[in-house]
């Protein structure tokens, strides 16, 4: 049996380091009606940025799948390609979870600005990259915040070390 390095061992709180800022904008959503545990939605992404460690550019073709729920909470679900500056296609699937009050969220639904401070909004993107020089987005994993504007979102994307 092998034993684990003693890092692996630690109970410390592992830190954040910030890797990128990225904007996507976003077309009207698709509605696919109520479902069994809330009313479906499809939000395309069109194009967007990604500044910092990982700066580039979000390509379309992706999308938000959405669940709205009852209880004021939306289940989310995106999926987009990241082309950064040097070329390197980076898959990016993105699940997170974004509340608040219902008549803020019934904003957020109409289009409507909302203070960020109001909407509890964080997610766990997921990063795939091709072997190489990004290659350690492999063996990381990743937590955001994020901010719901009327058409974009932007979510900061930390590495948990």
């Amino acid at each position: 049996m092998t034993s684990l390095p003693a890092a692996a061992h630690s109970v410390a709180a592992p830190a954040l380091r910030h890797v990128s800022t990225i904007r996507v904008e976003v077309d009207e959503p698709i509605d696919l009606g109520e479902g069994v545990d809330g009313r479906r939605r499809i939000v395309p992404i069109r194009s967007g940025t990604a500044t910092g460690e990982m700066s580039g550019r979000i390509r379309a073709g992706g999308a938000d799948f959405q669940v709205l729920r009852p209880d004021a909470v939306t289940e989310l679900e995106a999926r987009y390609p990241l082309e950064l500056d040097d070329g390197t296609m980076i898959e990016i699937v993105n699940h997170g979870i974004r509340a608040g009050s219902v008549d803020d969220v019934a904003k957020l639904m109409r289009g409507e600005p909302v203070d960020p401070d109001r909407i509890y909004f964080r997610c766990s993107p997921r990063l795939r990259a091709p072997q190489g020089a990004w290659d350690w987005v492999n063996r990381t994993v990743f937590v955001g915040t994020g901010v719901r504007r009327p058409t974009s979102v932007e979510v900061q994307v930390f590495a948990v070390e």
